[in-house]
């Protein structure tokens, strides 16, 4: 019979002990082909960049890079202080402006990042006494939301509008919350929006939607996807966005009525206590949404892409997702085939993401193919020969050992 040795005991006289079980930790992490590495890239580099989330190819373009430098040349390179406080720029108040007018909202509070944004939407509008139904598919940041936010939470499979039903049904509580990403960032599917909006509206309980994905990507003109279910302005619908992803910057932002605005400066634990946007983001951000509002063709653009990669992964032999937006999945199971996969695809000059527990359920690890408006023939090109080396490679990976 297995004895389980006694782990030594931590006292002042052993103080390096504390952190000991870490060693252990990371063994385990290696033997699963779980460990992550940061590898900086320099300035310049020949690769095709088909991992990140610059969808509209606007975080290098001249106009936005340009109202970011003048940005930090009038006000400095930090905000100094919480949005309460000294945070608060005109630059800060005209991005909310442009950002309400268009996504179709009401009233736009911005935030230091989408991430802050989710927390303070999800928190401030729910609290003890209430119910949050929550989709199974939704990003971390709400998932984290969800939990800080002492309300009694639902998960529901992923996309199951009857399960919402059923939820809200089956509530005692007075108040409630639906959430769900719009584009899944990980699968990249679409939720059916206005199914859930009419679930909600039904049950008496607000809709917030993470449009991280659907910003920039779809809608009309990349106005998002509570815009395209006609559900945009609605008084109980709140939408969350980041600045991060089609439009090339950095920062977030809650989008809905007034009276929600009102609250999260008043409660919103990470809009109070967050020091806010620097300058230069919001005014990067601000002149992105002018170049979205003045080429709405951009959006088109980068979903075409989007199937274009999807036809040429699905060629190499490979099980891609049909995307709703800028994302394809590529679901290979496991860890370290999805590890040789993006490996091989970046020694041939292209960079695809690589996602495995838990950024994804165990046994789906994959290939995660996001697409840009500015991608070029010679790039598409690139991609189909190195993603036919990685679908060779993956047949010859052997699993994960254990």
């Amino acid at each position: 019979m297995h004895t389980q040795t006694p782990a030594p005991e931590v006292s002042a006289a052993n103080p390096n002990l504390a952190l000991a079980w870490l060693a252990d930790a990371a063994a385990d992490r290696a033997a699963r082909g779980l460990v992550r590495t940061l590898r900086p890239r320099p300035v310049d580099e020949d690769v095709v960049d088909l991992a990140g989330n610059d969808y509209l190819g606007l975080a290098r373009h001249p106009r936005v890079v340009a109202a970011g430098v003048a940005a930090l040349q009038a006000w400095g390179a930090g905000s100094t202080g919480s949005r309460l406080v000294t945070g608060t720029t005109a630059l800060h108040a005209a991005l909310e402006d442009d950002l309400a007018a268009f996504t179709g909202a009401a009233s736009a509070l911005v935030f230091s990042s989408g991430y802050t944004a989710n927390l303070a939407a999800v928190a401030a509008l729910s609290g003890a006494g209430s119910l949050v139904v929550s989709d199974a598919g939704n990003h971390a940041s709400l998932v984290d939301a969800c939990r800080l936010s002492r309300a009694r939470v639902v998960v529901v499979p992923h996309g199951d509008v009857a399960a919402v039903e059923r939820a809200l049904a089956e509530r005692s509580e007075d108040r409630a919350l639906v959430v769900s990403d719009s584009v899944f960032s990980v699968d990249g599917d679409l939720a059916p929006l206005a199914a859930l909006h009419a679930v909600a509206r039904r049950g008496g309980a607000a809709l917030v939607v993470d449009e991280a994905h659907g910003l920039g990507v779809v809608g009309p003109g990349g106005r998002g996807a509570v815009a395209g279910a006609g559900i945009a302005g609605e008084p109980d619908v709140v939408m969350t966005v980041t600045l991060s992803k089609a439009l090339g910057g950095q920062g977030g932002a809650v989008l809905g009525p007034p009276a929600v605005r009102d609250h999260l400066i008043d409660t919103g634990r990470s809009f109070v206590f967050d020091t806010g946007l620097a300058p230069a983001a919001a005014g990067a951000a601000q002149e992105a949404l002018a170049v979205l509002a003045e080429v709405p063709e951009r959006a088109a653009a980068v979903q075409a892409r989007a199937h274009e990669l999807a036809a040429i992964a699905r060629a190499a032999g490979l099980p891609a997702s049909e995307p709703a937006g800028a994302v394809v999945s590529v679901v290979l199971g496991d860890p370290r085939r999805a590890l040789a996969a993006a490996a091989c695809c970046l020694e041939l000059g292209v960079r695809v993401g690589c996602f495995r527990p838990p950024s994804v359920p165990e046994g789906t690890s994959r290939l995660r193919i996001t697409a840009r408006a500015d991608l070029t023939t010679a790039d598409l090109r690139r991609a189909d020969v190195a993603l036919c080396a990685a679908a060779a490679m993956t047949r010859t990976t052997p699993a994960t050992a254990g």
